[in-house]
């Protein structure tokens, strides 16, 4: 899902504005609370890999987590052993993998213009509130399981990498300036920054943009709506790009008749 999205934004990316203006102490992402008398359900816009520069886990998004029962995560990656991960893991396999070739050479090289940045998933929004639910005790669960990601993601058509060096090159720059702005976008709470690329994507790859934003946003939001019949307090997490756009969760929830409020 990550190259995807980078190839979309890559396409519609504006001139990068000076990294000092973009690396921000106290960040805010955007939240959301879905409730009714007996349940709270938090929705949180992650951003999957981060250089570690912004204090993000704090304010109303911490409130929100501390006051939860359970994490919900878009998926549950199979933990390897201890080490430090490379950007993206959430599209990393476990065993064979039957994605095209051309996909998976387009994720190495996000991974390194990620890692040009500094970001890692082990420093990702997703990570660290999978860490500190599983200290403190709180059941950590998944809207999908991890096989369903690996199956979908095979199943995609694959970006044909640049073979020359130098384009190449001027490829990875691009997205590297294209994740840092939008991991500036995040801190700031511009959950808008992501819908350019949501709107490119959808217009030269439908068929992709449906299966991992409509589809998807639209299971995801009839699972938060019959949560609702459950009593409790839930902290969902899911890619900020699912946040945005005409197709967002938060659309989806508004056709079901669940009203969604950001609270920040």
């Amino acid at each position: 899902m990550i190259a995807a999205l980078l190839a979309a934004a890559v396409a519609t990316s504006a001139p990068a504005a000076p990294a000092a203006q973009m690396q921000l102490q106290d960040a805010r992402p955007a939240i959301w609370v879905v409730n009714d008398e007996d349940t709270i359900i938090y929705l949180f816009g992650t951003f999957h890999a981060l250089d570690g520069k912004s204090a993000w886990f704090n304010d109303e998004v911490k409130t929100a987590f501390s006051a939860s029962n359970e994490l919900v995560l878009e998926t549950l990656v199979p933990e390897a052993p201890r080490a430090p991960r490379a950007f993206p893991a959430p599209i990393q396999p476990v065993g064979p993998f039957a994605g095209s070739a051309s996909f998976l050479s387009t994720s190495k090289t996000v991974m390194s213009a990620g890692r040009t940045q500094g970001m890692s998933t082990a420093q990702g929004a997703d990570a660290v509130l999978r860490e500190a639910a599983e200290k403190a005790g709180k059941p950590v669960g998944g809207l999908e399981t991890f096989q369903f990601q690996l199956n979908m993601f095979s199943r995609l058509p694959g970006a044909t990498p640049p073979r020359d060096p130098a384009a190449a090159a001027r490829t990875k720059a691009q997205l590297s300036a294209v994740l840092t702005r939008l991991q500036s976008a995040w801190n700031r709470g511009d959950i808008e920054g992501f819908r350019p690329m949501l709107e490119q994507m959808q217009a030269q790859s439908p068929g992709t943009y449906k299966t991992l934003f409509n589809d998807r946003n639209g299971r995801w939001a009839a699972w938060i709506a019959n949560r609702l019949q459950q009593p409790g307090t839930v902290f969902v997490a899911v890619g900020a790009g699912h946040l945005a756009g005409a197709d967002s969760v938060q659309n989806k929830l508004a056709a079901l008749h669940v009203r969604s409020q950001r609270i920040n």
